[in-house]
C-alpha cells in the first residue's frame, strides 16, 4: 500500500483514507486500537490485536495444549479440594 498525506484536523481528527479502512475491513463507528511505539502510531481492530496476542501465546505453547481446559480444571480443583 502507498504512503498518503492527510493533515490533522480539529480536535486531533484524522481522516482514514478509504483504501485504508477497506484493505483493514473498517467502517463508520467500528472500534480501532492505537499503538504508539518508536514514535509511530499503528492503527489495528480489536480482531487484528486477539489474532496478535493468540499467534504470540502460540509460540511458546503447543496447539495440542489448551490454557482455557487446564484453567478450568485447576478451579474445579480447587473449589472440590
Amino acid at each position: 500500500m502507498i504512503d498518503i498525506r492527510t493533515k490533522l484536523a480539529e480536535g486531533g481528527r484524522i481522516v482514514i483514507p478509504v483504501e485504508y479502512r477497506q484493505a483493514l475491513g473498517l467502517h463508520i463507528g467500528d472500534e480501532v486500537i492505537l499503538h504508539l511505539e518508536d514514535g509511530e502510531v499503528r492503527i489495528f481492530t480489536p480482531q487484528q490485536a486477539i489474532k496478535r496476542a493468540q499467534e504470540l501465546v502460540r509460540r511458546y505453547v503447543p496447539e495440542e495444549r489448551s490454557l482455557s481446559d487446564e484453567l478450568l480444571d485447576e478451579r474445579k480443583m480447587e473449589s472440590e479440594g
